[in-house]
């Protein structure tokens, strides 16, 4: 996997994120300090599904992550509503000329919620655990974002190692374009070396970072606890006593609940139920930049779907803008490609599959398939930004299927369950999505849809030499432009495979009491609640 580059382009590299490197260096915290406004009290937040665990390593799910990121941080991190980077554990950085070496400044007199210091020795110790592991299903992310583990041809990460106490250096086996944006994600979180130690397995039930909340209960299906972390390092903050994260299924019940006082601030409203909102002087609507896709996937290693023409079918088969104006009222633009337009290197040249079922019938005869076959569609047990009824939307393409005598019978586990087995390969058919983690293409493409990563994020088991190649080269290149066209040739070859159907990309609704203020809700899909605060 390891590739030579253009001197031109090193050069070019180098100089981008070392400029990128020094300016940060000078940034200042955004953390808005304490305020004389800021009430206290504990949010309830309502969610349509329980976390898979707390150890943010591990997992991959929104659900997860809006809990993690009240509990720990992450070296750098992204400004309140964008994906810039900033300062987080970290207070400044280096990047050498070569663009191979990252030297971090940390923060100094932060402890983690065991007691245990926050130093350089804590920073190796999580990207050990992480590096050395092996196991791409559990530490998906990583193998992911950065090629693999240690050992691996294209693993990005060379060493980490502690130069002092407050001082962690990076060195890259070779140049990689989003690397600070990819630190910044919430899955490479810096834990308690000691409550790895001492919790093992079960830290993900009982976990110990730096953030603004501890970690208090959790009760399976129902609430997650967090309260304020009283010797937090940023003063003034949390404003909130605590957060009581509440699992309420159905997405109308957790309006309900807000509509009646027994929630604050809710995900996964049903844009249905957008005007039960709007028209009540007590409550507020938030929309969630769109930075998603929602996607009918197929394992390309199980039959008929090893066949391109079968998904290229079933692409023309599945009428997007019906779904749309059925279960977004809206709120979703029709997806092409496996990234949002919102993300630079989008290819809005490509041309759509239309809704063509006597297309489809030509293609299915083709690959032998002329009176259809039976099969499994897996559908989402739970809400999620991409696609608020997975269930609904998993019937709707179950009957236009049957317009060629595809006969699809819907499947589905509980949350935790399903993402293992479709993570595993178990499923035939998926209806899953992903919301940007960082805001770069490389998250979308080359988490999702390299062979890298089949067995971690590659859900579709998707393999193509060429596709991989452009997704190296353009990782490894600081050039935007050429990061663009590289992308663009690489959804190109994509769209004609067809591992998936790319189905929407949405607006994301949120609703909360007027009381919840400071609320920001950012791209990615989760954020610190550090600054939010009740009032009434």
């Amino acid at each position: 996997m390891k590739r030579t580059l253009a001197l031109l382009l090193t050069c070019i590299l180098a100089l981008s994120l070392a400029l990128a490197g020094c300016s940060s260096s000078t940034s200042k915290e955004d953390g808005k300090g304490g305020s004389d406004e800021a009430k206290g009290g504990t949010l309830i937040y309502g969610k349509g599904g329980d976390a898979v665990g707390l150890d943010p390593a591990i997992v991959t799910d929104g659900e997860s992550f809006i809990v993690t990121q009240q509990i720990f941080e992450t070296l750098v991190k992204y400004g309140e509503d964008n994906t810039e980077i900033k300062p987080g554990l970290a207070e400044s950085w280096e990047v050498s000329d070569d663009a191979k070496t990252y030297t971090f400044k940390l923060k100094t007199g932060i402890k983690f919620h065991d007691g245990t210091d926050f130093n350089a020795d804590a920073v190796v110790k999580n990207f050990q655990r992480w590096s050395q592991s092996k196991d791409e299903g559990k530490f998906a992310y990583y193998a992911s974002m950065f090629g693999g583990f240690e050992g691996d041809e294209g693993h990005v990460i060379k060493e980490v190692k502690a130069v002092d106490a407050n001082t962690v250096e990076f060195t890259l086996n070779r140049p990689q374009a989003p690397f600070l944006k990819n630190l910044a994600m919430p899955t490479f979180a810096i834990a308690s070396p000691a409550g790895l130690e001492k919790e093992g397995d079960s830290f993900t039930k009982n976990p110990s970072g730096t953030g603004p909340f501890k970690f208090k209960s959790w009760k399976p299906g129902d609430t997650i606890e967090v309260v304020k972390n009283d010797d937090y390092w940023q003063k003034g903050l949390p404003k909130l006593d605590g957060i009581t994260f509440k699992v309420i299924k159905d997405n109308s019940a957790r309006l309900n609940a807000v509509i009646k006082g027994e929630i604050d601030l809710m995900d996964g409203l049903n844009p249905s139920d957008i005007s039960k909102v709007t028209g009540d002087d007590k409550l507020q609507l938030f929309e969630r930049p769109s930075m998603n896709v929602g996607y009918f996937g197929f394992n390309v290693e199980k039959k008929p779907f090893d066949k391109k023409e079968v998904r290229q079918a079933i692409s023309h088969l599945i009428n997007k803008k019906e779904i749309i104006d059925n279960f977004f009222e809206g709120t979703a633009e029709p997806a092409k490609n496996p990234m949002p337009p919102s993300v630079s290197g989008y290819n809005d040249n490509i041309e759509d599959y239309d809704y063509n079922v006597e297309k489809a019938k030509e293609l299915l005869k083709k690959a032998g398939y002329e009176k259809g076959f039976k099969m499994d569609l897996w559908a989402m047990p739970v809400p999620r930004p991409y696609m608020p009824d997975g269930q609904k939307v998993a019937e709707a393409i179950q009957a236009s299927l049957k317009q060629v005598g595809i006969e699809a019978n819907i499947v589905s586990y509980e949350w935790a369950a399903y993402l293992e087995k479709v993570q595993a390969g178990e499923a035939q058919s998926f209806m899953l999505g992903w919301t940007g983690d960082n805001g770069d293409a490389d998250n979308f493409l080359y988490a999702l849809l390299d062979k890298d990563n089949i067995g971690s994020n590659n859900y579709s088991r998707y393999a193509n030499d060429e596709v991989h190649d452009l997704l190296i080269e353009a990782q490894s290149t600081a050039d935007e432009a050429k990061r663009n066209e590289l992308y663009g040739k690489a959804q190109e070859i994509i769209h004609d495979d067809a591992p998936w159907v790319p189905l929407v990309h949405s607006l994301p609704q949120l609703a909360g009491s007027k009381t919840v203020k400071g609320f920001v809700p950012h791209p990615t899909g989760s954020q610190s609640l550090i600054n939010v605060s009740l009032e009434n």
